[in-house]
């Protein structure tokens, strides 16, 4: 029986947030077994807390929000595959501000945040969910399918054709080495010719050259920053991986995204919890 896991002691980092572009301050504390996420907006009246689960999700276009009771927290991907990397399943999450901060547009300098936090194994035992039959959703030529496995992998490709990116596909196992190795170190991108229009919007007023590989038909406006060659589908993957987060558990299945994006992912899970057939949940 594998021991469920929170943070050894509070740690704490102040940063912007993507799209806000506001500072916020960020308290990682230690929580009881079993339960789960969780967010309090603290700059908020009676410190409203928010559990990390799929049935929270409010909005997907840009990153995922999730909410109850009329409060929001968004941008929560990266955090949360780090907090799945690090195999931590019970957590207090505190913000001053509507999102995380966006730190190095990746999830290792979540990761290393939780390193110095350590971690602690408590009473309570994990859960697994086994994906037991095939669960898909498509949107025009994007697509996610959750296909029973053994053991919890991604596959991903993305295609953008006439820019740097062009077509990239990456696959993995996953686990805590090969997604701190692999995965937890790909930042985030944009396009450079869709900056305003998003800044406009509300949208990446916290984005830089610094935490953002932005590119620029087919080049990389800050190439010192890129980290591997095919980093654009790695983050795509890292994005998955914490949105399988909001499972409430570690999905056991195989994850193939062809073009995806977060609201196919919280579709998938929306597919996956409509019919108690499609999975199992078992104690790890």
């Amino acid at each position: 029986m594998v021991p469920r896991r929170t943070v050894a002691r509070e740690i704490a980092v102040e940063g912007v947030a993507l799209h806000a572009g506001i500072p916020v301050k960020m308290r990682i504390r230690p929580a009881a077994g079993e339960t789960g996420i969780r967010f309090c907006r603290s700059d908020l009246p009676q410190r409203p807390v928010i559990t990390a689960l799929w049935n929270n999700i409010l909005d997907s276009r840009f990153a995922t929000v999730i909410g109850e009771n009329g409060v929001s927290v968004g941008v929560t991907e990266h955090l949360l595959a780090a907090l799945s990397g690090a195999g931590i399943d019970d957590c207090m999450i505190e913000l001053d501000g509507p999102e995380p901060p966006f730190l190095d547009g990746d999830a290792l300098s979540f990761l290393q945040l939780l390193d110095q936090a350590g971690t602690c194994e408590l009473d309570q035992v994990c859960e697994t969910i086994i994906v037991r039959r095939p669960v898909a959703v498509q949107s025009a030529n994007a697509s996610v399918n959750l296909l029973p496995s053994p053991e919890p992998e991604f596959r991903f490709d993305i295609d953008f054709p006439g820019t740097l990116i062009g077509h990239q596909t990456f696959e993995c196992k996953f686990n805590e080495a090969t997604f701190r190795r692999e995965i937890g170190p790909a930042r985030t991108f944009g396009f450079l010719d869709r900056a305003d229009a998003l800044r406009q919007a509300g949208f990446a007023r916290g984005a830089s050259l610094e935490n953002t590989l932005v590119i620029d038909g087919d080049h990389l406006c800050n190439p010192g920053k890129q980290r591997f060659r095919d980093e654009f589908v790695r983050h795509k993957i890292l994005d998955a991986v914490g949105d399988l987060k909001l499972a409430g558990a570690l999905v056991i299945a195989r994850f193939e995204g062809h073009r995806s994006s977060h609201a196919l992912n919280a579709a998938v899970l929306r597919r996956l919890f409509s019919d108690p057939d499609n999975y199992q949940r078992i104690a790890a």
